[in-house]
């Protein structure tokens, strides 16, 4: 196999990561318009059963900085794999035990964690074994895993709720769509034992050998050469750093946290995650779709979801993140202007329908993945541990609350009043679209086609050496 081919081999395995990610999320998408009428859940119950994983992600996304550094990131990897195994099968067994809802919130919680540690390792474990001119393309391996993750589940459920009434998939059919998950779960599994371990994580622990052959398989041998150069290099900075104690707070650190930490939070206040775990109550309320229609639906959302990817994964190296990014987000704020729009002016129809496919498309076309390739390059080695963590952090912190506050605003009294007249989460989700885009043009640096260790002396321009 050429090195090409075993480069993208194993940044596909790595990337299925992204996919149980797609998948434990999407699968919410399509069961909770199912479990909710089971169990009878009202606003604030719906979004904390829904939202609940993203508690896990979050302690799995504080912890994933230690776990990757401790035992690497391809046993946290694998550690994951199992997490996402567990949280299926248990997912699918509250209603067939007593004390439903806790038991559902526990397994939705251990998926998160698997998720929470599955969103730093997989896109630094990618980042960390691509050469610098492809880092772009491979790291949106796995936001394009996180959107096939979403579309095969979208059509799993729509499968399996085909094969019932729409009464049978209120009182069993959700448990199948939750199964399904344990397919990949185990794919997963099986594969992450097979990949080699990141040459950084393996020079970081003095396996220098081990690490110089890794990137020989993958690089040619000038290239593999150099990158170790350039790793012990970064590595011995990083010691020396350390051993002095560099802190996160000082002038040269800090902003650089807090920008990556803002676009976290910023990707998720574009409502992507409300439009995706909330769809079938979207379509059924505000579109006018029936029960039959919804899983239908949600495969298109998913379709669009997985082919715009394609598009990011072919321009992110070719026009840049940030110029993809600001494209994207004025399609999204376009996507919401006409949903909104139709919404509060009684137009529900082909309309609607269309601002949120142009929503959708935007957003994977830009801050899906573009977001993750940022993520995963922009921090300096000495704390990119530390800043990964709390970004990520922060993102499943945002994720958490869009999908608390979703269900309680859609139905609160002041959005189905004549003043918003439904429209008001789009309205609120357009105000954060326009900070994202001024954001973007203000504090984000271009990162396209640079080395992980040239990306630190370009911070150091702008808020100067990290001081030890």
């Amino acid at each position: 196999m050429s090195k090409n081919g075993l480069l993208i081999l194993i940044t596909s395995v790595a990337a299925l990561g992204g996919l149980l990610f797609g998948y434990d999320t999407g699968v919410i998408y399509g069961t909770q318009f199912y479990f909710s009428k089971y169990f009878e859940l009202e606003g604030a119950m719906k979004g904390w059963v829904v939202s609940s994983a993203l508690v896990g992600c979050f302690v799995g996304a504080v912890f994933a900085g230690y776990t990757t550094r401790m035992i690497g990131r391809k046993n946290s990897l694998i550690i994951s794999a199992i997490l996402f195994t567990i949280s299926a099968w248990g997912s699918g067994l509250p209603s067939l035990l007593p004390e439903s809802i806790p038991l559902l919130v526990v397994f939705r919680i251990i998926g998160g964690l698997g998720i929470g540690l599955a969103s730093m390792a997989a896109p630094t474990y990618i980042a960390e074994i691509a050469p610098a001119n492809k880092r772009g393309v491979l790291v949106s391996f796995y936001q394009l895993a996180i959107v096939t993750g979403f579309f095969v589940v979208f059509l799993a459920t729509y499968l399996i709720g085909e094969k019932f009434t729409p009464e049978e998939n209120v009182s069993e059919g959700w448990r199948w769509m939750f199964w399904s998950e344990l397919i990949p779960c185990l794919l997963f599994l099986g594969l992450t034992f097979f990949i080699p371990k990141s040459p950084r994580w393996l020079v970081q622990v003095g396996r220098d050998e081990e690490a110089l052959s890794v990137l020989n398989k993958l690089h040619e041998p000038t290239e593999a050469k150099k990158e170790i150069g350039e790793i012990k290099h970064s590595l011995q900075d990083e010691e020396s750093a350390s051993s002095k104690t560099v802190s996160i707070f000082q002038k040269a650190v800090l902003p650089i946290i807090l920008i990556g930490s803002a676009l976290s939070l910023l990707q998720q206040f574009t409502g992507i995650n409300a439009v995706l775990y909330y769809g079938g109550d979207i379509f059924e309320k505000a579109l006018g779709y029936g029960q039959e229609d919804i899983l239908a639906q949600q495969i298109l959302l998913g379709a669009v979801n997985f082919g715009f990817t394609f598009v990011a994964m072919y321009t992110v190296d070719k026009w840049g993140r940030k110029p993809l990014i600001l494209f994207g987000s004025y399609g999204m704020l376009l996507g919401f202007i006409l949903l909104g729009g139709s919404l509060y002016f009684d137009q529900v129809g082909i309309v609607s329908l269309i601002g949120v496919l142009m929503f959708i498309g935007s957003f994977a076309l830009s801050m899906g993945p573009v977001t993750w390739v940022l993520l995963s390059e922009m921090f300096p080695n000495s704390v990119r541990s530390a800043a990964m963590s709390i970004a990520v952090a922060v993102q499943w912190a945002g994720n958490y609350l869009v999908s608390q506050t979703f269900p309680i605003m859609a139905e609160s009294e002041i959005n189905v009043s004549g003043v918003f007249n439904k429209s008001l989460p789009y309205v609120v989700f357009g105000i954060c679209l326009i900070i994202l885009i001024v954001f973007i043009k203000t504090y984000v640096v271009e990162t396209k086609g640079k080395t992980l260790e040239e990306l630190e002396d370009v911070w150091a321009e702008q808020y100067g050496n990290i001081e030890s």
